[in-house]
């Protein structure tokens, strides 16, 4: 190794020590959002570092050293420290909005008698007017690109001891399928719908393949509650409050999806649905990319019949609803 490589191992040397002592420090802090959103910021930078001495190995694996392979290298990892950076604010700003609250959801064995048979909704027992979970309903939306086909299934999932509905989510663009989600969602007593965990499977064509079916490439963003200290959320309340904010799901860095309730007298239209003064209007939005939110709008006993991307202003809009409302 010359003079320089050594140098710079020594000085990332000496920051991963002190990361440690932090990270230490961070551990035996209070317990609440903001102590595990710290602790997360130094997980992200161990990831990063972690990339970015495996690149660096890489690198030195050559007779002939080459600066822009460990340039490019460090390139990326203060890239990536920005975006920790980012996630961080973006983290913190929801838990001052939570009041510093940590995630307990009365949800797992202990509460599933709070939860109801999922098969029952819409024969015995009510469903939610905001997300009816009723077997056979059927949703199909369009925009940004994309036909977006949600069917509520007979089927049921366990998890955490919470008997959840199976939820088929399937995105297409030009009629190829570029992603399949099993979705879980359990309703409890009081109507809540929660968020159970899923599977989404991404698809993607690639030149020069002969088969007829898109490769599966990753499952990226799947979770399940109970596992991996992953835990559910309220999707939707039953009875929604203006300026509620909640979490939906809750797997560290790979799903930490919120939202807030912004009204619940909005108007919006779509080909498959429209209201006029009744609507649920949310901001749904996730620390894991800062800046992005939408606004979505709810037709009681129909559903989501608009989402809004609040950057782009792009929308997706329900075109059919079948089945069975309140």
């Amino acid at each position: 190794m010359n003079e320089k490589n050594t140098s710079r191992a020594v000085a990332l040397g000496t920051i991963f020590i002190s990361l440690i002592v932090m990270c230490g420090y961070a551990a035996a802090g209070e317990p609440g959002c903001a102590a595990s959103t710290q602790t997360q910021r130094l997980a992200c930078e161990f990831d990063l570092r972690d990339d970015f001495y495996t690149q660096s190995a890489i690198c030195l694996d050559s007779a002939v050293q080459d600066e822009t392979c460990f340039s490019d290298a460090a390139g990326e990892f203060d890239e990536g420290i920005e975006e920790c950076d980012d996630i961080l604010e973006a983290r913190l700003d929801l838990c001052e909005s939570l009041e510093d609250a940590t995630h307990d959801p009365e949800f797992g064995e202990d509460f599933a008698v709070n939860f109801v048979d999922p098969l029952e909704i819409g024969l015995s027992i009510a469903p939610n007017p905001w997300f009816a979970l009723v077997t056979n309903n059927r949703w199909v939306y369009e925009g940004d690109g994309e036909t977006i086909e949600v069917v509520v299934t007979g089927d049921t999932k366990l998890v955490d001891g919470v008997t959840c509905v199976v939820v088929i989510d399937t995105a297409s663009e030009d009629d190829v399928v570029v992603e399949v989600t099993n979705d879980w969602y359990a309703q409890d007593l009081d109507g809540n719908v929660w968020y159970c965990g899923e599977i989404s499977e991404n698809f993607e064509e690639f030149d020069g393949d002969e088969t007829d079916e898109p490769e599966l490439v990753d499952i990226e963003g799947s979770w399940k509650a109970g596992r991996d200290g992953s835990e559910a959320g309220i999707l939707l309340p039953f009875d929604p409050q203006p300026g509620d904010i909640f979490r939906q799901e809750f797997a560290q860095t790979d799903a930490e999806d919120a939202i807030e309730i912004m009204a619940i007298d909005a108007t919006e239209a779509a080909p498959g649905g429209a209201c006029n003064g009744n609507c649920l209007l949310t901001r749904d939005f996730t620390a894991l990319e800062p800046g992005v939110a939408e606004n979505k709008y709810y037709v009681p006993g129909i559903g989501l019949i608009v989402e809004i991307d609040l950057e782009t202003g792009d929308r997706v809009e329900l075109v059919e609803f079948t089945g069975v409302g309140l």
